[in-house]
């Protein structure tokens, strides 16, 4: 029978077999310089190696080999090199992959608590604020989530913040009335945009770029570097940076590996990981400007939501929202909930 320890909801599928053989082999061929190190860790995800995410890993990996004295070695595989996120997040969970870096958006099958972060407006709009969550008793609860999921979390990283596009115009909250959005499929988001009385359709990301076009949908929502490089902005009329959705990332390793290497390297990987966020902010926030820039050449209407109009949106969305949340992730997302809203109004 299989537990909740062992596996995500389904079997690995062929496709995910395929991922596991690709980790072996990723080993294999990476073999000769793992001799050098006492413990290696192999790190997938699914972004460019010209992406935050990655260009990070890579300097987490020469922090991490400088500090243990190359005895850790850290060696990163981006853009889907070792399977898909659910085969990659299985393979941490068996062990036959060391570490994923995953978008906390395609975690929520998997530990329902996560799914916290879909809430929109749950991080402050200023960044320092937002940090002192992720770095405070709510960031570590969100961590602890995952224990029982046979995975070992260890930090969150910010990648950005979500904003809504239409080819209808969104110059106040009003306007988003009837409009059809793209969404995941998420109830949260559902329940968001419902609040806005605007319509939510689950579409496949693949999908969206033609939908947008053809009218089956109206808008979407996505952050500016996403927007940009999927040319979304060519197929829409109007965007407003709104920033109301985080997008983090959630670094998980599987928790036998994590235990092998002793308590001195588990924080030097963990400090690591933490030293890098104001360098990864900045980097991000550079990807999102070089975005807007681009963006701003077509013919897109562009506004910035004002902070009374942040304050408005925010009151009407995210009771709902958080209503959804708590109905899916029952009382250890209540018990979350709790620990998050004494850490936002201590502020």
């Amino acid at each position: 029978m299989t537990t909740r320890r062992m596996l995500l909801s389904r079997p690995l599928a062929a496709k995910g077999i395929f991922s596991i053989a690709g980790i072996l082999a990723a080993s294999l061929i990476s073999g000769g310089s793992a001799l050098a190190a006492e413990f290696t860790a192999r790190i997938g995800h699914l972004e460019s190696d010209q992406q935050s995410r990655h260009v990070h890993l890579q300097k987490v990996a020469d922090l991490v080999a400088e500090r243990s004295g190359g005895a850790v070695e850290f060696q990163i595989f981006p853009q889907g090199q070792l399977g898909g996120q659910r085969e990659m997040t299985e393979s941490v969970q068996l062990g036959t992959l060391e570490a994923t870096v995953s978008p906390a958006a395609f975690l929520g099958g998997f530990n329902a608590a996560v799914s916290i972060l879909d809430i929109p407006f749950l991080l402050p709009a200023d960044e320092s604020d937002a940090q002192t969550l992720r770095d405070g008793s709510f960031g570590q609860a969100l961590l602890d989530s995952f224990d029982a999921k046979g995975v070992k979390a260890i930090a969150l990283w910010p990648n950005g913040r979500k904003n809504f596009t239409s080819n209808k115009p969104l110059d106040s909250i009003d306007a988003f009335n009837g409009q059809k959005f793209r969404v995941m499929d998420s109830k949260i988001l559902i329940e968001q945009f419902d609040a806005l009385d605007a319509s939510a359709i689950a579409l496949p990301f693949g999908e969206l770029y033609t939908s947008l076009q053809t009218g089956v949908v109206d808008g979407q929502e996505n952050p500016l570097d996403t927007i940009q490089r999927m040319k979304f902005h060519e197929v829409q009329k109007y965007l407003v940076l709104s920033n109301h959705g985080a997008m983090e990332d959630v670094v998980l390793f599987n928790p036998g590996w994590w235990q092998s290497i002793g308590e001195e390297n588990q924080s030097i990987i963990t400090e690591a990981f933490h030293a890098v966020i104001p360098e990864l902010g900045s980097h991000k926030a550079d990807a999102v400007k070089a975005a807007l820039d681009i963006i701003s050449q077509s013919d897109i209407d562009i506004r910035e939501i004002s902070d009374e109009e942040r304050t408005t949106m925010r009151a009407l969305v995210f009771d709902k929202a958080r209503d959804a949340y708590l109905e899916r992730a029952g009382d250890e997302g209540d018990a979350l909930m709790q620990v998050y809203d004494e850490a936002y109004n201590a502020l």
